[in-house]
């Protein structure tokens, strides 16, 4: 039986600002690096640079909505792409 493809994403939280509702960081995937920001009170995700930003920015979405209130300004997470890049 065949494994599914997956990538292991590393995020890193550079900023967490209750009074602006975003939050700011950094995801590094395979050999791509994106730094977002999400204004989760808009539900807006601004993903940068755009190479590579379609890999990446549903998984990203998907993990911030799911964890949001867990993440803190300085740590660092983990989650998994369901493909293999």
């Amino acid at each position: 039986m065949l494994s599914k493809p997956e990538t292991i994403a590393n995020l890193s939280v550079k900023e967490y600002c209750f009074s602006k509702k975003q939050i700011k960081g950094v995801v590094v995937a395979s050999q791509f690096k994106w730094t977002f920001t999400w204004s989760f009170n808009k539900g807006l995700l601004l993903v940068n640079p755009p190479l590579g930003r379609a890999l990446i920015q549903d998984a990203l979405l998907r993990f911030l909505l799911k964890k949001d209130y867990e993440l803190e300004a300085g740590n660092e997470y983990k989650f998994i792409i369901s493909a293999k890049f």
